[in-house]
């Protein structure tokens, strides 16, 4: 929920473990968490429902812009790829970024539209519906096992890291 120090949003970037590791170490990002957006369930339990795995990303805008961190979120994607990143195939694993604030999503809009490769990039930008925290499990994944699987190559998942 956004206040009138932070705001909130959603990156939806292929596997949820690198798209949070990424982002948490991003200037100006308060938090994240491993989750679920859009689908049709309210708990993580039973089949694919429709949703796509996401990050939810609290931030200070007095520290970092939207633009900013649409331009770091278009780092770790294939911007051009449908319903694939890395080795993850389907549609849980699509890009886009998700929003309760109109404004957020018109930015999003306004910063694809003015990229010089617009045409053929399918990050969709959507109104968040729903949305579900991950398992514990999944939270930090990266975090507590670095040696898990991720489709960000590893200079760039830690490229913005302060150590």
């Amino acid at each position: 929920m956004d206040t009138k120090e932070y705001n909130t949003i959603y990156f939806a970037g292929g596997c949820l473990w690198g798209v949070q590791e990424f982002l948490k170490h991003l200037p100006g990002v308060i938090s994240t968490e491993a989750g679920r957006a859009n689908g049709k369930n309210d708990n993580t339990q039973g089949d694919y429902d429709g949703y796509a795995e996401c990050v939810k990303v609290i931030f200070d805008p007095k520290a970092v812009s939207l633009n900013e961190l649409f331009g770091f979120f278009f780092e770790i994607i294939d911007p051009y790829s449908i319903n694939k990143q890395g080795d993850d195939v389907g549609p849980k694993y699509r890009t886009a970024i998700y929003s309760k604030n109109q404004s957020h999503l018109d930015a999003a809009s306004n910063y694809i539209n003015k990229r010089s490769d617009a045409e053929k990039v399918v990050v969709s930008v959507e109104k968040l519906t729903n949305y579900v925290p991950s398992d514990p499990e999944h939270q930090d994944r990266l975090t507590h096992h670095p040696d898990d699987y991720c489709h960000i190559p590893f200079d760039l998942l830690y490229k913005y890291k302060l150590s």
